[in-house]
């Protein structure tokens, strides 16, 4: 079965360019182009592609701002005429960064670490988190993070005792991570149920004690959803 295939640039030359290069793979088919990022989140969702070739800075929505917004969840190749946002492709998990001008060997090598990777789609919910510590960035299994905080339009992640500041923002790691795994118990915490010790009620009210012996407030709307997951 051929793999679907979403084209997203703003410039026709580089569209056409990657046309160009795809012809010489016949199991990967071009699905649709998009000129900015609006549409670029509507395609995805819409066609379910397995692969998208993403540039990064186009009208509307930034490649990163479409990777962070669409539901179903792709192979990204990052193309892009900026060296600047490498680390910010690294954190978004992306198969790799495709520096313009680029060749036509280099694309090949994009391609095949996607073979390495498995030629589907990524998987619907994450493993694991990237976050950066100063020059560097630390990779956090899903499974070690205690919970999640709101902070602006950013997400403090909280983890073996530590915590670190992720680029997404709490909404957008709902949607990523596993509702099997992670409780939205307050507009402003994600929790992960296995770190939950303790629930305490007070009439209408309700807090959880993680494992790390935070308390963390629980908000009337999400009280139901608590109770059917723990009780």
């Amino acid at each position: 079965m051929r793999k679907k295939v979403l084209i997203v640039d703003d410039e026709r030359d580089a569209r056409l360019l990657l046309r160009q290069y795809l012809a010489a793979f016949p199991d990967l088919e071009v699905a649709a182009e998009c000129d900015n990022g609006i549409d670029a989140v509507a395609a995805i969702d819409r066609l379910r592609p397995d692969l998208v070739f993403l540039d990064i800075k186009m009208p509307g929505l930034s490649g990163f701002q479409v990777a962070q917004q669409a539901v179903h969840v792709p192979q990204i190749i990052f193309t892009t005429a900026y060296d600047r946002f490498a680390l910010q492709a690294f954190e978004a998990d992306a198969v790799d960064y495709l520096l313009k001008p680029y060749t036509a060997e280099r694309f090949r090598k994009a391609l095949s670490k996607i073979a390495a990777r498995g030629a589907g789609p990524a998987s619907a919910f994450l493993d694991h988190i990237l976050l950066a510590q100063g020059p560097r960035y630390v990779r956090v299994a899903t499974g070690d993070i205690v919970y999640i905080e709101a902070e602006k339009d950013y997400a403090r992640i909280h983890f073996n005792g530590r915590n670190l500041l992720s680029n997404y923002g709490i909404g957008v790691l709902s949607r990523r991570l596993n509702p099997a795994q992670f409780l939205r118990i307050h507009r402003s915490y994600l929790v992960n149920v296995a770190h939950i010790r303790e629930v305490y009620r007070d009439g209408g009210t309700a807090q959880v004690c993680v494992g790390n012996g935070d308390l963390l407030n629980v908000g009337r709307t999400y009280m139901e959803e608590l109770r059917r997951m723990l009780f």
